[in-house]
């Protein structure tokens, strides 16, 4: 009996097309979070969907290549406090669920989450 690779979390969320439709869905999340939505005001949607959708196929096992910038280059001088990172993170989960994503990948994505956090939070 041959021992089969587990699959990684970018086929287990759907390849690109369905980390892309989540990625929509939590951009369209913090449109609407009161929390914040005044950060992507002047954001262009096509652009930080993709930029997201990148990271997250990258970052998930996926042949995909980021083409943004690193974490701390793209939040210093953003003063994004501890609220605005768990709020983020909400609506992650919020778009996880409404891809009836698995506990298992939500808890794999949330740990990924924070340990970005240092290089997100600057007070």
């Amino acid at each position: 009996m041959s021992e089969t690779a587990t699959p990684t979390l970018y086929d287990r969320l759907g390849k690109r097309p369905g980390i892309e439709a989540i990625a929509t869905d939590i951009f369209n999340n913090h449109k609407s979070n009161p929390i914040v939505r005044n950060r992507y005001v002047n954001s262009d949607p096509a652009t930080v969907i993709r930029l997201v959708t990148e990271m997250c196929c990258a970052g998930f096992g996926g042949p995909e290549t980021y083409t943004g910038r690193d974490m701390i280059t793209a939040h210093t001088g953003m003063n994004i406090n501890e609220a605005e990172f768990v709020a983020v993170c909400d609506d992650v989960l919020s778009a996880l669920d409404k891809h009836s994503v698995g506990q298992k990948e939500k808890d794999e994505i949330l740990c990924i989450l924070y340990s970005l956090k240092n290089q997100i939070v600057h007070l």
